[in-house]
């Protein structure tokens, strides 16, 4: 069974750290953990952004998306919840 993880990113963000949170997604998809990513308004101030990966893999994006938030320097504008 597939598990979701979400991501509440910022909707008013440098153009740098737009296109760091471009290849965020592009790498989740590109590493095989997931296939799709779906992006709705939060509210206002966010959008959320969400994906399904296997229960395998599950911890392994997590992780991957921590790090690379902390690498790029996105901790304001992405939030793994």
């Amino acid at each position: 069974m597939d598990k979701t993880i979400k991501l509440r990113v910022k909707k008013e963000i440098e153009r740098s750290n737009e296109l760091k949170v471009l290849k965020l997604k592009g790498s989740l998809i590109t590493k095989g953990y997931t296939e799709i990513i779906h992006i709705a308004d939060e509210n206002e101030d966010f959008y959320l952004n969400s994906f399904s990966t296997s229960v395998e893999h599950k911890k392994e994006a997590e992780d991957f998306v921590l790090d690379y938030i902390s690498v790029n320097n996105l901790i304001d504008t992405i939030t793994l919840l």
